[in-house]
């Protein structure tokens, strides 16, 4: 019975075991170092895009409040 379990566990402290401490070791730093240049430029692009947005929904607001002074109730 012992070797029923012996022999897995061997063979996943030899091979599954240290892959898997790498793996999380290399997660842990990745998420330590921050963004990347490449990922700093794309958050810069969205929150520009988004600001973008925000102004385009603020100004068909005050088209739509010009026009239909009611639409806010209607939905």
């Amino acid at each position: 019975m012992e070797e029923a379990i012996s022999i897995p566990l061997i063979l996943f402290m030899i091979f599954v075991a240290p892959i898997w401490v790498i793996m999380h070791y290399r997660a842990r730093r990745q998420i330590s170092q921050g963004l990347s240049e490449e990922e700093k430029t794309s958050l810069h692009n969205l929150a520009d895009k988004a600001e973008s947005m925000a102004e385009r929904i603020r100004t068909l607001e005050q088209i739509l409040d010009a026009e239909s002074p009611d639409w806010r109730n209607k939905v």
